[in-house]
């Protein structure tokens, strides 16, 4: 029997168990590691450097998985590889109340792992974000005709707080809002 592809290396060194493997006629495997279990096809002519495949894993133990995950892969590589295939990214808390890692595979596959820290489900914006997102606003109800919805983003986005930093990566927003505000 040959040695396993790449992607079922990194996933024992994370720690996983492959609990099946198929390589004729058709490349196929699965591995499990607690109540994380992930599927794996193969395709031909595939370049992993420009996959874009995605799957998001949710867990209730992401600062001891991201530990393990860490001390995995540096014992399989001899370091903790941040750039190329395999990557670990860091671990952090998003806006929208996750804390998350990213986690990308030899084979391009890039496994969004993350935590709810927060009850509120609803996506906290950042003061740019939401700026952006009621300028963009504004101006779809203004395109559509509805005078009641313009002017609710246009007074909720007067109502934004920024820094002047944040003013400055927003020029382009703040002048589209000022053209929206002129009738």
């Amino acid at each position: 029997m040959s040695h396993p592809p790449p992607v079922l290396d990194f996933c024992t060194a994370l720690g996983f168990e492959v609990i099946f493997e198929q390589r004729s006629p058709n490349p196929y495997a699965v591995v499990r590691r607690g109540g994380i279990e992930l599927h794996f096809f193969g395709m031909k002519r595939y370049e992993p450097s420009e996959s874009y495949s995605t799957c998001i894993v949710g867990t209730d133990g992401i600062d001891g998985l991201y530990a393990a995950v860490r001390a995995g892969l540096k014992a399989a590589y001899g370091r903790i590889p941040t750039r190329g295939l395999p990557r670990i990214g860091a671990l952090k808390d998003t806006s929208h109340g996750t804390r998350q890692f990213l986690l990308t595979d030899p084979g391009g596959n890039c496994l969004r792992i993350g935590q709810p820290i927060s009850e509120d489900r609803r996506h906290r914006p950042t003061p740019v974000e939401l700026l952006r997102l009621l300028v963009l606003r504004a101006d779809v109800a203004g395109r559509l005709e509805d005078e009641a919805g313009m002017a609710e983003a246009l007074a909720g986005a007067a109502a934004v707080r920024l820094t002047d930093e944040e003013r400055e990566t927003v020029r382009d927003d703040l002048a589209r809002l000022d053209e929206l505000r002129t009738p």
